[in-house]
């Protein structure tokens, strides 16, 4: 045996005991015996065991109550009951109430054997799984645990994680920009049985219109000018994974159509085919928008929102939560540290005074954006406020915006200023891409500094 099996031997006849201890010893096995239960229930608690031979009568506590207290201690250690002839309706007792198996005395060595082996295999089989279940179990974990925060809404969504996780649901998760939900798509994919496929990631806010399609469905070569190859799309990568569908609600109406029809045939044809192509896939979708408001607008279908709609984790903004601020500094300095490669400072009074005070209408992401910035600049051993891009700390929009687009051109021109101008980062704060950023500070006038 290329690793020794422990086998206790529990008999009361000391040549069957003997016998036993030879016969296995020769045959590769780690052998003890037990003269009596008592004996065997301490050897049990000493030691580990693969397999246990419980003779069905003996003195004292028989066979049959001894296994009990072995399936009480341990249940998925296989007994195998010995018996005699006159016993077998005993010993078939004893497999209803769980024994792994019985043998007749006199044995057949080679049959005994055989039976020994297989329920070592299924012992191994068993502790096999189970330890898979662990590590499966901290793989989900590990990627819940990168959600940082211990507020009670934090703790709430990753509950919803642990409950979706294991199905094949689809998840809809809302919050504003930077909150986090590409990450807590991430968690549900990795703790999931899709977990060892594919997650493919598409921002419908960050395609043009004429891409969209394309990017979704994939398209044959000629399909477009410029198409000068086939192109699989996210759908197709996504076969046998998870497809994570950022910003849903900025997709046009004809993508809508064909996006209900993709989740309710899991199929579909390639921009310029004719064939359809299956895919297997989970769909998790996330918005910053109010889809109810957009549905009663006309601009959100009615069925896709109930198709989406299945199972909904909502993403509490920063200000919400802001006893998680100082666990996510204290990370974010950390990641900063690392990559800027600098000593770890610590954050001045002042400094977390401030972030804590700030609203953060970017939530996490700006706050990430507000350390790392901070960090790059930071002087000497500690972070301080001076060191952070946050103005008008506390402060919320003035009474005087009544409209979306005066909030909007003040909110932007709030983060360039924070930033100093940097486009770049403030495409990332505001989670748009950078030509929606210039058309908007030149639709508002907006001042870089």
């Amino acid at each position: 045996m290329s690793e020794q099996a422990r086998l206790l031997v529990v008999d009361d006849e000391q040549v069957v005991r003997e016998s036993l201890y030879h016969w296995f010893t020769q045959d590769g096995y780690n052998v003890d015996t037990a003269d009596n239960a008592k004996a065997a229930l301490q050897k049990l608690r000493d030691a580990s065991w693969d397999v246990l031979l419980v003779d069905i009568k003996m003195p004292g506590m028989d066979g049959l109550q001894l296994h009990a207290k072995i399936k009480a201690q341990d249940p998925d250690l296989p007994v195998i009951i010995m018996t005699a002839y006159a016993s077998v309706d005993t010993a078939v007792r004893a497999l209803k109430e769980g024994a792994y198996d019985y043998v007749v005395k006199p044995f057949d060595p080679e049959e005994l054997e055989h039976v020994v082996r297989g329920a070592v295999e299924r012992h191994k089989l068993v502790r096999e799984n189970a330890r898979l279940k662990l590590h499966i179990a901290a793989i989900a974990e590990e990627g819940i645990s990168e959600i940082i925060g211990k507020s009670a809404q934090i703790q709430q969504v990753k509950e919803l994680i642990r409950t979706v996780a294991g199905s094949d649901t689809t998840v809809l998760i809302i919050g504003e920009s930077g909150t986090g939900k590409e990450l807590v798509a991430r968690a549900i994919h990795h703790a999931g049985p899709r977990r060892q496929m594919p997650l493919v990631s598409v921002n419908c806010a960050g395609l043009p219109e004429t891409l969209v399609e394309s990017e979704l469905f994939g398209h044959e070569r000629g399909a477009f000018t410029g198409a000068e190859y086939k192109r699989k799309g996210k759908f197709e990568l996504a076969d046998g994974g998870t497809i994570f569908i950022d910003e849903i609600g900025d997709i046009s109406a004809k993508t809508q159509i064909d996006l209900l029809r993709v989740l309710e045939e899991k199929a579909f044809t390639r921009v310029g085919g004719s064939t359809q192509v299956a895919s297997d896939f989970r769909v998790i979708a996330a918005t910053n928008q109010d889809l109810k408001t957009l549905m009663e607008q006309g601009r959100f279908r009615r069925d896709l929102f109930y198709r989406i709609n299945v199972f909904t984790i909502a993403l509490p903004p920063l200000r919400e939560r802001r006893g998680d601020i100082p666990l996510l500094v204290e990370h974010f300095m950390a990641v900063s540290a690392n990559a800027l490669k600098k000593p770890l400072c610590r954050v001045s009074q002042d400094a977390l005074d401030a972030l804590m005070a700030y609203d953060w209408p970017g939530n996490i992401r700006e706050l990430e954006n507000a350390i790392e910035r901070g960090m790059l600049v930071q002087k000497g051993d500690e972070l301080r406020a001076a060191d952070l891009p946050i103005t008008n700390t506390g402060a919320k929009p003035s009474g005087n915006s009544r409209s979306l687009e005066e909030f909007e051109s003040r909110h932007i021109q709030e983060v360039l200023d924070s930033l100093d101008g940097n486009v770049a980062q403030a495409a990332r704060v505001l989670a748009i891409d950078r030509v929606t950023l210039y058309n908007k500070i030149r639709k508002y006038d907006l001042k870089r500094q």
